[in-house]
């Protein structure tokens, strides 16, 4: 039992995560029904003005039936890192928590969930020289020698710090560089004490029945019009390269409207790519072994696994 520093009991909240049309929206809309919730939304797309039927946002009567917190957040001009998400969302759970409330986080972007259940590093600030001699370090040595040179500065951090995750690996370098501390010495200083506890939820699907879901999806999303989407997105005047748009959908419909591909390959790459990146989440969260999954197979069974959901959050909340 986790206690808060002055001896009470933390909250709990509910996390409900999964990969890309597992189900989520659903469950969480009937999780936070049962549970007089509020949900917040820890998807790194949705959190943007505009992107609407390319990240399958809930609709306009769901988000009127429970409080939805963390939609069209941002403007697709900004970059809105996993940092701001984690100050602002962190601070909007425990504004809920004091209502009274309880919050059911509905989410695919792992990090955005990592963030909201173990907070983030408070990292130092790095001299511009420091990041731009490393940078040139990294074109001149190669990833391999870095990657040694922070073995030998932080052992440690070598150790969870993955050899081929360039940004992880130059941010832990950048940090031993600039204060001469090991990376992983300050991330144990400064990383926050999180004023909540996280039951963490997932929806598992069959990997193929995940993928036809994903197909009929992508076909959905056609059909309501998502071509006509992006083409408002850029008369409006969005830069096509920004983050916003450089994600899983967007591309693919960038590439068709520029000429780059048929509408038919548009399609296939849609799917794929979509494919893809549900993989890519599972293999993120099925890493996390605080997780405890919900099987499902049908529409049915992710009501049944919301409600299990729900049970299995009142059950540990009266374990207290």
């Amino acid at each position: 039992m986790a206690e808060a520093q002055a001896g009470r009991v933390k909250p709990r909240i509910l996390v409900i995560a999964g990969p890309t049309a597992s189900g989520k929206t659903a469950a969480a809309l009937i999780a936070a029904r049962a549970l007089d919730a509020e949900i917040i939304s820890a998807d790194a797309r949705q959190v943007y003005k505009g992107l609407d039927i390319g990240t399958a946002k809930p609709t306009d009567e769901e988000r009127a039936s429970v409080p939805h917190h963390f939609l069209d957040h941002a403007d697709i001009t900004q970059t809105y890192t996993a940092g701001a998400f984690y100050r602002e969302a962190s601070t909007r759970v425990m504004e809920i928590l004091g209502r009274g409330k309880r919050v059911v986080v509905c989410g695919g972007s792992g990090l955005y969930v990592k963030v909201l259940v173990d907070g983030i590093f408070d990292g130092p600030d790095i001299p511009p020289e420091t990041r731009r001699i490393l940078l040139e370090d990294l074109h001149r040595l190669g990833p391999d020698l870095l990657f040694q040179e922070l073995e030998q500065r932080d052992i440690e951090a070598s150790r969870w710090v993955p050899r081929t995750n360039l940004p992880r690996l130059l941010r832990a370098l950048e940090v031993c560089r600039a204060t001469g501390v090991p990376y992983s010495s300050l991330r144990e200083e400064r990383m926050p004490d999180v004023p909540y506890d996280s039951v963490l939820t997932g929806l598992r699907w069959d990997r193929l029945l995940l993928y036809e879901r994903i197909d009929r999806r992508v076909e959905a999303m056609l059909a309501a019009g998502f071509l006509d989407e992006v083409r408002r997105l850029l008369d409006a005047g969005a830069d096509p390269d920004c983050a916003a748009l450089n994600t899983v959908g967007y591309r693919d419909a960038l590439a068709y409207l520029r000429g780059a591909c048929s509408g038919e390959r548009m399609i296939a790459l849609m799917k794929q790519h979509t494919r893809n990146y549900a993989k890519r989440q599972l293999t993120w969260f099925r890493k996390e072994d605080r997780m405890r999954w919900f099987d499902a197979a049908s529409d049915e069974d992710v009501a049944k696994a919301a409600e299990a959901m729900t049970g299995h959050f009142l059950a540990l909340a009266d374990e207290r």
